[in-house]
C-alpha cells in the first residue's frame, strides 16, 4: 500500500514540475515578444522624434534665413497691432475710449524699443502704473515684460536689475488689488517667475552676442593680421630676388664687359686670348641665365632648373676666384675650417657676399688691382673678410651708415649679414684699399632667409 500510494504523489510532482517548465517558457515567451514590441515601438518613436526635430530645424532656419529680410520695425510694429486689435474688439464701448487710450499708451512705445530701451521702459511703466491707478485690466500688459527684457538685453546689468525691481514692484501692486481672497500666492509666484526668466533671458542673449562680437571682432583681426603676413612675405620675397638678381646681372655683366674689353684688345696681338676671353664670356653668360633660371624657379612649379643646379656655397668660391683673375682682377682665395656643417642659404649668403664685393672691387678699381678673399669658418659663426689694394672708389661716403647709398651693392649686402645676425662693415683701408668685413652668426641659420 506504502509503494502503490507514493507512485501516484510521485507522478503528481512530476506533472506539477512539467506544468511550472511549459508555464515558465510561455512567460519567457510572452516577455521577450512584449521586449521585442516595446523595441520596435520605441525605435520608431525615436525615428518619429529625429524626423520631427529635423523639420523643426529646416523651419527655424528658414524663418531665420526669411526673417531678416523684413526691417526691425516692422516686427516691432506686430505687437502694438495685435493688441490695439483686441482691445478694439473685445471692449464694451463704454469701455473702449478708456482701454484704447491705455492699450495705445502702453503698446505704441515698442515701435523704438530698439533705440531708446531705457526711455521707451520708462514710459511703459508710467503707463502701466496710470493702468493701475484707474484699475483697468488689459493685456497689453505683456508690453511691460517686452521691455523689460530689451533693456536686459541692450543695457547693462545694473539696468536689467532696477528694471527687474521696477516691474516686481508693479507686480506686487497688481497681485495686491486683482486678486481674489487667498489666492495672492500663486499668481505673485508665477508672475514673478515670468519676470524673473524674462530678465535672465534677456541678460543671456545680451551675453551672447557680446560673445559672438568679440569672435567677429577676433576673427577680423585675425584675417588683418594674416593679410599683414601674407604683404610682409611678398615684400620680403620680393626684396630676397631683387637681391639676388642684382648679384647676378651686376656680377655677370661686369665680367663680361671685362671680358669683352680683354678680347678687343688682344683681338689682333693674340688672337688666342681672344678667342679664349670670348668663351668665358659665351660661359659666363650661359652662368647668369642658370643662376637667374634658379633663382626665379621657386616662382613656377614646372621650372626643374632649382633640382638640376644646386645653390652656389663657399666650395664654388674658386671657380667665382678663377672668374674673377680671367675677368682681369687677380684674387687669392683662403678658406679656413670646414664648412660641410653650414646650412645651403647661409653658405649662398657667403657666396653673395663675396660676389658683390669682387665686383664693386672691378667695377670702380683700375687694372693691377688685387684682391684677396679670406673665410673662417666654426660651428658658431662665418667670418668673410674681402681686402683689395685698389684706390679708395669715388663713392666710398656711401660706406658710412649715415650716408645714403647710391647703387644697391652694400645695402643689400647689409641686409644679408643682418638676417644671420652679423653687421657689415665696407670701407678704406688706411694704408690704402678697400675692406668689407662681416660675421654671419648660425644660431638662427635657418631663421631667416638669405
Amino acid at each position: 500500500m506504502t509503494e502503490a500510494a507514493a507512485e501516484p504523489g510521485h507522478a503528481h510532482r512530476v506533472l506539477q514540475r512539467d506544468q511550472g517548465r511549459v508555464l515558465q517558457q510561455v512567460r519567457d515567451r510572452v516577455r521577450d515578444r512584449v521586449r521585442a514590441r516595446w523595441a520596435r515601438t520605441a525605435s520608431r518613436l525615436t525615428t518619429y522624434a529625429d524626423q520631427a526635430a529635423a523639420r523643426a530645424a529646416r523651419i527655424v532656419r528658414a524663418a531665420g534665413r526669411r526673417g531678416p529680410r523684413l526691417p526691425p520695425v516692422v516686427w516691432d510694429s506686430l505687437l502694438p497691432a495685435l493688441l490695439l486689435l483686441n482691445v478694439l474688439t473685445t471692449r464694451a464701448p463704454h469701455e473702449l475710449p478708456v482701454a484704447a487710450a491705455l492699450t495705445a499708451a502702453l503698446a505704441l512705445p515698442l515701435l523704438w524699443r530698439r533705440r531708446a530701451p531705457l526711455a521707451v521702459f520708462a514710459v511703459v511703466a508710467a503707463a502701466a502704473f496710470v493702468q493701475w491707478l484707474v484699475d483697468v485690466q488689459l493685456p497689453a500688459d505683456l508690453a511691460v515684460l517686452v521691455t523689460l527684457y530689451t533693456v536686459a538685453a541692450r543695457s547693462g546689468r545694473r539696468g536689467a536689475l532696477v528694471a527687474a525691481a521696477v516691474v516686481e514692484a508693479g507686480v506686487l501692486l497688481a497681485c495686491l488689488r486683482w486678486t481674489t481672497q487667498g489666492a495672492f500666492l500663486t499668481p505673485f509666484v508665477a508672475v514673478t517667475a515670468m519676470n524673473i526668466a524674462t530678465a535672465v533671458l534677456g541678460v543671456n542673449v545680451r551675453t551672447s552676442r557680446a560673445y559672438l562680437a568679440a569672435l567677429e571682432e577676433r576673427a577680423a583681426r585675425l584675417e588683418h593680421e594674416r593679410e599683414q603676413r601674407a604683404r610682409l612675405a611678398v615684400a620680403e620675397e620680393r626684396a630676397r630676388i631683387t637681391r639676388e638678381m642684382h648679384d647676378i646681372v651686376t656680377h655677370n655683366l661686369s665680367v663680361m664687359v671685362a671680358l669683352t674689353d680683354a678680347a678687343v684688345y688682344a683681338q689682333h696681338r693674340s688672337p688666342d686670348r681672344a678667342t679664349t676671353a670670348m668663351l668665358q664670356v659665351s660661359e659666363t653668360g650661359r652662368q647668369a641665365l642658370t643662376d637667374m633660371r634658379r633663382s626665379l624657379g621657386v616662382l613656377r612649379t614646372d621650372e626643374p632648373d632649382a633640382q638640376r643646379h644646386p645653390l652656389p656655397g663657399i666650395a664654388q668660391l674658386e671657380a667665382l676666384a678663377e672668374q674673377m683673375c680671367a675677368a682681369g682682377l687677380p684674387t687669392r682665395l683662403e678658406v679656413h675650417g670646414g664648412h660641410g656643417h653650414i646650412p645651403a642659404t647661409a653658405q649662398l649668403t657667403v657666396y653673395r657676399l663675396v660676389q658683390e664685393a669682387l665686383t664693386n672691387t672691378l667695377k670702380h678699381t683700375p687694372a693691377g688691382t688685387r684682391a684677396a678673399v679670406r673665410i673662417q669658418c666654426s660651428l658658431e659663426s662665418v667670418t668673410v673678410d674681402v681686402t683689395d689694394n685698389g684706390p679708395h672708389p669715388p663713392h666710398s661716403a656711401a660706406a658710412t651708415p649715415s650716408a645714403a647709398p647710391s647703387g644697391h651693392g652694400i645695402p643689400g649686402m647689409r641686409e644679408r649679414s643682418a638676417a644671420y645676425g652679423g653687421t657689415l662693415e665696407a670701407g678704406p683701408l688706411p694704408g690704402g684699399g678697400w675692406a668689407v668685413r662681416t660675421r654671419l652668426f648660425l644660431d638662427g641659420a635657418g631663421a631667416a632667409s638669405a
